[in-house]
């Protein structure tokens, strides 16, 4: 491939380089295409930023106030979608801080003072991880009120209760949809011990080794909403376990999630037939008219594979890096911004299944009277009344089959014996 040397190499960074980068490196090397979706966050710690030079006297009031004016107008630029797109500006940082200059001349070169693409990229991280995980706690309560109120609904709607997917005992429908709301809440215990622990500034720590301006950490990280500022300079700017505590929690909610995705597919079928899904979530077949699919139970469960694979690629990158930071950690962001993609879609999906999905409370009931599902009823019945050993009545209840035949004992009816002394059923 053609080397672009005739370019000039970049402004912001290109100091010792007297020529541009090849094509295939401006390629390789530009994150635009998916941390522009960073731009709020971007924004919001430099102006940040911005306020804390002008506060501390490295910057005259007046230039902090235009930098930030010019943030604000870039603000609404974006918002209203004009977003950058060309791959020579690298990432959303240095486009925005181009736009800067564009607008308010050479004074926007004065906004990176005192700091790093290092510490800005791990701020802006840090605020859209918060965020995400702020987004998916609000997510997740609106599932547990539908599934309360499903449960609620159908608190004494009986249905077979099952081990290795075979009648066990009966329970009630509202029981076990409250068994999930039970894992949302651990779900949700996760995101919010992660969202604790990672909500710290990174700010001020500059490329590694912080900087040798008067700059205010406490200022910038309650001005961004942070709890403090981080305390070493080094973990700072290469520390990504706030995403990987994001995605090893996306990843346990999904599998969640699949689960109860996994019943929904498993009710809704012929031989079940506890649920009729909605029209809603629910497709057709292009060649057998009499299909209802539950697709979007199907597309939960194989997400929750595509999510744990964002997880292992984000690990696997974080893995073998040294301190401090390294390119490596720009492949941070797509992973997480798939996962939380997928994660709210299947949370939406699964909220909006459980709230319109009509539940078959006659053929649950009858499938749990059908099954033997009361036999450890009655084991224990003959314990309490006529003091049985519990493994003789295990015994006595147990339905079994005798001999080739493959006819059924009733649980608890003793076997008649005929006359050369061997049982024979009834």
């Amino acid at each position: 491939m053609a080397d672009s040397g005739k370019k000039d190499a970049n402004s912001m960074w290109g100091g010792r380089f007297e020529a541009g980068p090849a094509a295939v490196m401006r390629e390789i090397n530009a994150s635009l295409p998916f941390d522009k979706r960073l731009w709020r966050q971007d924004i919001a710690g430099s102006i940040a930023h911005a306020r804390m030079l002008g506060t501390q006297g490295i910057l005259t009031l007046e230039e902090s106030e235009t930098i930030i004016a010019g943030l604000q107008a870039i603000h609404s630029e974006y918002e209203a979608g004009d977003l950058p797109s060309d791959l020579d500006l690298e990432d959303i940082h240095m486009a925005t801080e181009a736009r800067l200059a564009d607008r308010i001349g050479p004074v926007a070169g004065r906004l990176h003072t005192a700091r790093s693409r290092n510490d800005q990229v791990a701020t802006d991280f840090r605020l859209f991880v918060r965020d995400a995980m702020d987004d998916v706690d609000a997510g997740l309560a609106a599932l547990q009120r539908a599934l309360v109120d499903r449960a609620d609904e159908h608190a004494a709607s009986v249905m077979p209760g099952f081990t290795h997917l075979q009648s066990a005992q009966p329970v009630t429908l509202g029981h076990h949809l409250m068994a999930y709301y039970e894992m949302i809440a651990r779900d949700r215990s996760r995101f919010a011990d992660a969202r604790a622990r990672m909500n710290l500034s990174p700010l001020g720590a500059a490329a590694l080794a912080g900087t040798g301006f008067p700059t205010d950490r406490h200022m910038t990280a309650a001005a961004l909403g942070f709890d403090g500022p981080t305390r070493n300079s080094l973990d700072s700017v290469s520390d990504r376990d706030f995403a990987l505590d994001y995605l090893m929690a996306a990843t346990q909610c999904s599998l969640h999630l699949s689960r109860l995705a996994e019943e929904f597919v498993i009710w809704a079928s012929q031989p079940f037939g506890f649920i009729t899904l909605p029209d809603a979530y629910s497709t057709g077949s292009s060649i057998m008219p009499q299909k209802r699919n539950p697709d979007a139970a199907e597309l939960v469960r194989g997400h929750a594979g595509r999510i744990m694979g964002c997880m292992t690629s984000l690990a696997v990158t974080m893995k073998g890096l040294p301190l401090a930071y390294s390119k490596d950690m720009q492949d941070d962001k797509p992973p997480l911004f798939e996962a939380h993609d997928l994660l709210g879609l299947c949370i939406t999906a699964m909220t909006g299944m459980i709230e319109t999905t009509r539940f078959r409370t006659d053929r649950m009931r009858a499938l749990a009277e059908a099954g033997f599902s009361t036999a450890t009823d009655l084991a224990d019945w003959l314990v309490r009344e006529a003091n049985v050993p519990f493994r003789e009545a295990h015994h006595i209840t147990g339905p079994r089959r005798e001999g080739g035949g493959g006819r059924r004992q009733h649980a608890g009816r003793p076997a008649a014996r005929n006359a050369s002394g061997h049982r024979s059923a009834h």
